[in-house]
């Protein structure tokens, strides 16, 4: 290159120049809506460690969903708190029980207008706090696991779920839940695997918002935050046993990870701005150190940049209001 036949400010010089040169785009119909509901409450709990995040009842969570839909969002992916815990997360399990609900009550509330998302996961249901049934020396046990996933995936199915997302990291739980699909007759529910997700200090806000009783950590079954090439593994096994799309999170400190998945994943591939990320930017914005508006849709921007073809984010409706009148 030499200068000055070389400009390349020259298609930055206004806004309807970078507007036409952009290689990305954010649009809401990639952005999803990451939700909880708490069984009980009678009014809605604000979450303090992720301002603008609460607890929703039935009727908040209908109209959040309602919400979405009215902006362009494209998903929800929702999670449910239970009133009562116990070591093999029975309530995840009851057909009338706060997840299961949850679904029923989003799917009538939006039909097919919204793609529905359900988390296949016993950590926000058993009192020890992990994704999976404890053995004998407090290992998780994998096995054993997986029976349960099985029929948690049937019963977020046939509650109407349009899309179930196992985020344990257990061994072979997208083999076992298509094959408990296909079985109770749910071919057309699709699944998200959860892939890639790293044992990462920025879950902490999450664990205020499903009131989580973990003590200890994650680390034997999530994956280690040194390993890259791992991921590629994990993601080729679970293309493997069926996985509809799959995921990497968390988002921000695994763009590059995101990226290798991306280049080689024939399947769409999602990233979850996780709480951490919410929060840190929601406390920064609050003491004036930086440009909220700005930071949020930068950040989500960079995870579409890395490769992204659907971002989990908790700003997916405001984000989603800020586009459309764009």
């Amino acid at each position: 290159m030499s200068f000055p036949t070389h400009r390349p400010r020259r298609l930055r010089t206004t806004p309807a120049m970078r507007r036409l040169t952009a290689e990305h785009r954010l649009s809401a119909a990639e952005l999803i809506l990451p939700a909880f509901i708490r069984e009980g409450l009678s009014e809605p709990n604000p979450i303090a460690s992720m301002p603008g995040v609460q607890q929703h009842t039935t009727e908040t969570l209908k109209r959040a969903a309602a919400e979405a839909v009215g902006l362009g969002v494209g998903g929800i992916m929702l999670f449910g708190i239970p009133a009562v815990r116990d070591a093999t997360g029975t309530a995840s399990l009851d057909p009338d029980g706060v997840l299961n609900k949850a679904i029923r009550d989003v799917r009538a509330e939006v039909g097919d207008e919204l793609v529905i998302m359900s988390d296949v996961c016993l950590d926000e249901f058993t009192d020890h706090g992990h994704c999976g049934v404890l053995d004998s020396g407090g290992y998780v046990d994998n096995d054993a696991t997986l029976e349960i996933y099985g029929r948690m995936a049937v019963a977020q199915a046939e509650a109407g779920a349009h899309v179930l997302g196992p985020s344990g990291m257990m061994d072979g739980q997208i083999a076992v839940i298509r094959q408990a699909l296909e079985a109770a007759g749910h071919a057309n529910t699709a699944v998200v695997a959860y892939a890639a997700k790293y044992a990462s200090a920025f879950y902490g806000p999450f664990r205020e918002a499903v009131d989580s009783q973990l003590k200890g950590d994650r680390r034997t079954y999530q994956m280690d935050a040194a390993n890259r090439r791992e991921a590629i593994l994990e993601v080729e096994l679970d293309l493997e046993e069926g996985a509809d799309m799959v995921m990497v999170k968390p988002a921000m400190s695994y763009l590059d990870i995101l990226a290798d998945v991306a280049a080689m994943s024939p399947v769409p591939v999602a990233a979850y701005q996780i709480s951490g990320e919410y929060s840190m930017i929601e406390a920064a914005a609050a003491n004036g150190w930086i440009d909220r508006r700005a930071a949020i849709t930068e950040s989500v921007l960079g995870i579409k940049r890395a490769g992204a073809n659907m971002v989990l984010t908790y700003w997916a409706s405001e984000l989603a209001g800020w586009l459309k009148e764009s």
